[in-house]
């Protein structure tokens, strides 16, 4: 086993940021290098939060803190976009966060590991407390834009919202507060599907399956015959 010398043992313990530049891809993250190699990875923000600038010293064990951080603002970011692509369920990201915790292969062919539970938890709970996921605002957006020029039954939307974990509570509130009503979304699907249905059962039959009573798709296919009879 080589013993190294005081002054050897002192360089090998000494890990310092040698350098801090801004990625190409990315001018909101910075690569941080630790005696001339490239450690990680942080948005700017973590940067001046976590006070780290050239000529810092840090112990392996800071270090590794470092780069959890590292992950944690990847994840963060990755979990704000999604959503912000389109309002979402809590159950949808804590879905989508856990996806993250799989091994996954890349191009090359190697495995990449999954994140850690305890990451993607702190992560939801940080867009939580953020306000970017809120199951009541969820509901509110997907039950009066969902299906809109298409129609869509409440029977339908409320197993659509249940589905995406939803409280059954919200649910209600919201689809009792709506001014969307059964009668004229039936009415919207009657007059796009009908011209492709020559066996009015089968129409029936589809009706149903979006969440109609068949007390209300009888009523509602009279009506329309009976309209374009005059």
């Amino acid at each position: 086993m080589k013993i190294l010398s005081g002054v050897d043992q002192s360089e090998a313990l000494s890990l310092k940021i040698t350098s801090i530049s801004v990625q190409k891809r990315d001018k909101d993250r910075v690569n941080v290098s630790v005696n001339g190699k490239y450690r990680l990875s942080l948005d700017v923000f973590q940067l001046v939060d976590l006070g780290i600038k050239i000529g810092k010293e840090y112990t392996e064990e800071e270090l590794v803190a470092l780069e959890e951080e590292s992950q944690f603002g990847k994840l963060y970011m990755r979990a704000l976009e999604y959503c912000l692509m389109r309002p979402h369920s809590q159950r949808e990201l804590k879905d989508y966060l856990y996806r993250k915790t799989r091994d996954t292969r890349t191009k090359e062919g190697t495995i990449k590991k999954g994140v850690s539970v305890a990451l993607t938890e702190r992560v939801f709970d940080r867009v939580q407390s953020k306000g970017y996921i809120d199951d009541e605002k969820f509901a509110a957006y997907w039950i009066e834009n969902r299906n809109l020029r298409k129609g869509s039954s409440k029977r339908k939307l409320s197993a659509e919202l249940g589905a995406k974990g939803v409280d059954r509570a919200i649910i209600e509130r919201f689809l009792n507060e709506t001014e969307r009503d059964d009668a004229t979304e039936l009415q919207k699907i009657i007059e796009k599907k009908r011209p492709r249905y020559d066996d009015e059962q089968k129409l029936m039959s589809y009706l149903a399956r979006q969440g109609f009573s068949y007390d209300d798709i009888k009523t509602a296919l009279q009506r329309n015959d009976h309209e374009e009879s005059i």
